[in-house]
């Protein structure tokens, strides 16, 4: 990650963090897509989305990017309020 991309604040929808709250408790794009009630491919999509948003390449430096930033809470490690409206970051 560059610089400019540490300075640059991120914007992460509601349902996106929801996304990324749903991938760090582990669960595949298609138990994602079928807990909310979405297709495979939005989910596929706001996946795709996110690790660009995030500079991240992988599920895994996405749940890494996750717990720096302080948006996910594992097995009360790192546990936050996660806000309900979009996130910005820096």
């Amino acid at each position: 990650m560059t610089e400019k991309q540490l300075n640059t604040p991120i914007t992460i929808s509601g349902r996106e963090m929801q996304i990324i709250e749903l991938v760090a408790a582990g669960l595949t794009n298609q138990e994602i897509a079928q807990k909310l009630e979405i297709s495979k491919r939005t989910v596929d999509n706001h996946i795709s989305n996110i690790l660009t948003k995030t500079s991240t390449d992988n599920r895994v430096s996405l749940v890494r990017w996750a717990l720096q930033w302080g948006k996910v809470c594992l097995d009360d490690v790192n546990c936050c309020l996660l806000p309900s409206s979009p996130v910005e970051t820096s």
